[in-house]
């Protein structure tokens, strides 16, 4: 089926999320949408699909235009679609959750004999493996994404959107996954693939269309270069590669020693983690989404309770420490969500960069906030750290993703540190500002501090790390050198111990 958008706009208020998006993806290909968290990438297939209406332009499947009010109509069109975060009943079996909403009766009888017929069908066809009555919360999550395929073309999409589809999968996932793309399109699916992945767009699109600020500004092919393609998602030259020199290791700094937390249901968060960093290096911690990464960090910093073991910095014990006292002893700490545990998008920019020390010099005096020192502060901060900004008075929350990042990464550097502690550093973050990013947490190693970065991105993850230390389902399955191959971390990150 042939699937096209001409001069798709969407507007939220002010906002054009989408202006006047032409896009044309022929039957059988793998058509990439390449562009930044916040493009338009997203809001683009969500009117493709009915869940948002277009404020201009149309949509035609074989030249014939359609007109969607939800997700019903596009799905009985033949536009299937596999959402980043998966539509998946975790205590239903394979079979019911592929049913679900177009259940197969007999006689008035739901019919499960004929929905487990169709999951096997379509799973043999393509090479799924997947048993129609296990219980989807008790497969692996590249599986699980499997079923949402099978869900799709159980009902007969001929159009098949994948959102950010490699989010959550290991290497060897993925790469099943590309596998899956290309077989689904040799049998005559159109694919919309959707992601920031520039690796990814390269192993398998057919063409790529790239979409900036809501416009598409230009298309390439595969065989464009990362650096090129990079340009055209950010609109300026990139470097992709982390530029860095062996470590200087200094004394070990850093010491986590039988770290355990139990969750409410008596299940171990985290199962005995232990390692140690050094003065001048990188320890990268990296894992699928969901293996104890988050409350590792959280465990750290005082703010998850620990059940038992030990963090000291320097020898001095932070375990039993509040978030107050670990930051001032010098951990500096970038969480994961900067909207939740960053920044207070109420507040200026000025006032954000003051957070965690407006009690203390050099923003107080005689107990009142030196309003003059803050605004200081505040201009160096955002001249060194590339904010921008108008001016330190503008709202935290109307800034971009990449500018409220480099806020937070301003703050917590922007004082004498004995650790670092960044959790997913560059997540929604553009690719220039990732690159800022990246260049300031190895300056900060190369003064000599011990850094931790938790991050489900591998690409950074390698880039970053002088060793990489594995998480799967709470504990630290290894900890390999930096160089340790893509496939042997992948097997890690799936619990594959060798």
């Amino acid at each position: 089926m042939k699937l096209e958008l001409r001069g798709i706009t969407k507007r939220f208020g002010a906002l054009v999320a989408n202006d006047s998006i032409d896009l044309v993806v022929e039957p059988g290909q793998i058509h990439a949408l390449l562009g930044e968290n916040g493009a338009g990438k997203s809001t683009l297939m969500n009117v493709l699909f009915g869940l948002y209406q277009p404020d201009d332009g149309e949509i035609l499947l074989d030249d014939v235009a359609q007109h969607f009010s939800g997700p019903g109509q596009a799905m009985s069109a033949g536009i299937g679609m596999v959402h980043q975060h998966f539509m998946l009943i975790p205590v239903f079996t394979v079979a019911e959750n592929v049913m679900l909403g177009h259940e197969p009766t007999k006689a008035g009888v739901i019919d499960l004999p004929e929905a487990r017929r169709r999951v096997r069908e379509i799973s043999d066809r393509f090479g799924f493996d997947i048993d129609p009555d296990a219980l989807v919360g008790d497969l692996p999550v590249g599986v699980q994404q499997r079923v949402e395929i099978v869900k799709a073309l159980s009902r007969e999409a001929k159009v098949l959107v994948l959102d950010e589809p490699t989010a959550v999968l290991t290497p060897q996932e993925t790469d099943e996954l590309m596998a899956t793309m290309r077989r689904l399109a040799d049998s005559g699916t159109s694919i919309v693939f959707i992601t920031h992945k520039l690796r990814e767009v390269k192993a398998v699109a057919d063409t790529i269309t790239v979409i900036r600020l809501g416009k598409v500004v230009g298309s390439a092919s595969p065989e464009a270069s990362t650096d090129e393609l990079a340009s055209l998602m950010v609109g300026r030259d990139v470097e992709l590669t982390v530029s860095k020199n062996p470590p200087q290791l200094g004394d070990e700094a850093f010491t986590v020693s039988g770290l355990t937390v139990f969750g409410a249901s008596g299940q171990p968060l985290l199962d005995d983690i232990t390692f140690s960093i050094r003065e001048g290096e990188v320890l990268a911690i990296a894992g699928v989404q969901g293996n104890g990464q988050t409350e590792l960090a959280e465990a750290i910093m005082g703010l998850l309770e620990r059940s038992s073991g030990h963090v000291r910095l320097y020898g001095e014990e932070l375990s039993r420490s509040h978030v107050r006292s670990v930051l001032d002893r010098g951990v500096g700490f970038v969480p994961e969500d900067r909207k939740v545990d960053g920044l207070v998008a109420e507040f200026t920019v000025a006032e954000n960069l003051m957070l965690d020390r407006s009690f203390s010099g050099p923003f107080t005096k005689a107990g009142s906030i030196d309003f003059a020192a803050r605004d200081r502060f505040a201009d160096e901060a955002i001249a060194e750290f590339d904010i921008r900004t108008p001016h330190a008075g503008v709202l935290a929350g109307r800034l971009s993703g990449g500018n409220q990042q480099k806020v937070v990464l301003a703050r917590e550097l922007g004082r004498d540190l004995k650790l670092l502690l960044a959790s997913q550093p560059t997540r929604g973050v553009d690719v220039g500002s990732i690159e800022f990013i990246h260049e300031r947490i190895i300056e900060v190693r190369d003064q000599g501090v011990p850094v931790l970065i938790i991050s489900t991105e591998l690409d950074e993850v390698v880039a970053l790390a002088d060793r990489i230390a594995v998480m799967y389902r709470g504990a630290i399955i290894d900890i390999v050198p930096a160089d340790t191959p893509r496939e042997q971390l992948g097997r890690l990150m799936a619990g594959v111990h060798e």
